[in-house]
């Protein structure tokens, strides 16, 4: 079977998860990894089998390269995911395509139908529990959807200085669950936003929140809660229901196993909630994976795409603005 030959640019924590899922898929060959900075590029190259290269012009110029991925520092998003669009290659961008919306506009008009080539990295669409809530709501499981609640909690906050390049906690963080909320509703047309400061002076002081309760509304009338926070002392907490007339889909936590424990001072204890990312959300990232090349080999435009990025990042300013301004912030996306 001939495999889909994908070049990945980045070579960070998430480059090095999409390196991965490639080598690990019978559908992909790794064939590319650029980095600026060799040494990063020279280890995942050489795990992973590949040929690095700290020039992205000699992974664009090569003839083995069908697919790329994006997976660089944000502020690098555009100018990669542009020149390998203009390449002829397919692209699938890490979220969010920029901090900036005047920048993904710009971006949007200059490529034109050329951003249909695009997919954005919203993993968490193809989470199996997730993707099987919203199988199973679009089946009419539970009746018209009325209300949605997605938890997102991290185990403890990043670093002062990634807070610093972060674009704050919508744009960083909730970014996944406004997308989610999208994947459900469909159109949003209002945005109320509320923030906290109770976990870390450093994010205070870097002028961002470290809590957030976002409640939207959809172009049908249904609502949907998100809850952030920067800590959780129990593990990465993504929870998810789905409620409607004829009763709730749930998706909830996931352990390292299924085993609980019954005695005289616990009732069904079980072991901690899983703690990093990738724990919880390597199948996600390879299904995507997968949703990629599929989309590349078949010539069609992938989902979730740009224009779901743009949505994505829309709803994080109308939050930051609600979240500022203390009122209820129309939108249309």
């Amino acid at each position: 079977m001939t495999r889909t030959r994908i070049a990945v640019l980045g070579c960070g924590r998430i480059g090095r998860v999409h390196a991965d899922s490639a080598v690990s898929s019978d559908r992909a060959e790794l064939t590319w990894v650029f980095d600026p900075v060799g040494a990063a590029a020279q280890e995942v190259g050489m795990r992973c089998g590949a040929a690095w290269t700290t020039e992205v012009d000699e992974v664009l110029a090569a003839a083995d390269v069908d697919a790329v991925v994006v997976a660089s520092p944000t502020p690098t998003h555009i100018d990669l995911l542009t020149r390998a669009v203009r390449s002829g290659r397919t692209v699938l961008c890490e979220k969010p395509i920029d901090l900036d919306i005047a920048r993904v506009d710009a971006c949007r008009a200059e490529l034109g139908d050329l951003t249909e080539r695009v997919m954005l990295g919203f993993n968490r669409r193809f989470d199996p529990s997730f993707a099987e809530v919203r199988r199973r709501v679009e089946a009419g499981e539970i009746g018209p959807l009325e209300q949605l609640t997605i938890v997102s909690r991290d185990p403890a906050p990043p670093s002062a200085s990634y807070i610093a390049s972060s674009g704050g906690l919508f744009r960083d963080m909730m970014i996944h669950d406004l997308d989610m909320a999208r994947f459900f509703l469909g159109d949003v047309v209002a945005v109320s936003a509320l923030g906290s400061n109770l976990v870390s002076e450093e994010i205070r002081g870097a002028g961002d929140i470290d809590g957030a309760v976002v409640v939207l509304r959809g172009a049908g009338g249904q609502l949907a809660t998100i809850t952030n926070s920067r800590r959780c002392v129990y593990g990465y907490d993504q929870r998810l229901e789905a409620f409607g007339e004829l009763g709730a889909l749930s998706a909830a936590n996931q352990h390292a196993t299924s085993v609980t424990f019954s005695g005289a001072g616990h009732t069904a204890a079980s072991g901690p909630v899983l703690n990093f990312f990738l724990d919880r959300y390597t199948p996600a990232y390879r299904a995507e994976l997968d949703a990629f090349i599929t989309t590349t080999r078949a010539g069609t435009a992938p989902s979730p795409g740009f224009e779901d990025g743009r949505a994505a990042l829309l709803l994080a300013d109308a939050a930051e603005e609600s979240l500022r301004a203390g009122t209820v912030v129309e939108v249309g996306v």
